[in-house]
């Protein structure tokens, strides 16, 4: 990463359906969002409660990309690192902005869930192919492909 770029790691979960694309010159790229909610310990009322809300788009390329969308669905609890950056877009003349995170890394969290990594298999040979733009379906079968 560049010197001035602002990194962050969010903890989280998968708050939408992990897409996935190729671009033209056939790059792969999956996209979701990422939602963070602060929990806080009320001690009036003993009980633990909801804060702040976060949600970001997390964009990933490559093998990143394909391991994403082989290993993750909505509901689970990830961990994202990347580059921070707010990409602006217009829609009825109006401006506006989203901010969004480019991972450099996406991990399940594994306090809310277990894993079982499968090194020496590339994440691209088991994703099966599907239109542009369809939501993402991983096919969780064995395959033997190195990196």
């Amino acid at each position: 990463m560049a010197r001035n770029e602002t990194t962050i790691t969010v903890v989280g979960n998968v708050a939408s359906d992990v897409t996935h694309r190729h671009t033209t010159g056939g790059v792969s790229r999956a996209g979701f969002r990422i939602g963070a909610t602060e929990r806080r310990y009320n001690a009036e009322s003993g009980e633990w409660v909801d804060g702040n809300k976060l949600y970001l788009s997390v964009v990933c390329w490559r093998r990143l990309a394909d391991g994403v969308v082989a290993s993750l669905g909505k509901g689970d609890p990830v961990i994202v690192s990347g580059r921070l950056y707010t990409r602006d877009f217009e829609v009825d003349g109006q401006r506006r902005s989203v901010m969004e995170v480019e991972a450099s890394a996406v991990g399940p969290d594994l306090t809310w869930c277990v894993a079982d990594p499968q090194r020496g298999r590339s994440a691209a040979a088991i994703v099966a192919p599907r239109e542009e733009g369809a939501v993402a379906e991983p096919v969780r079968e064995a395959v033997d492909a190195p990196f």
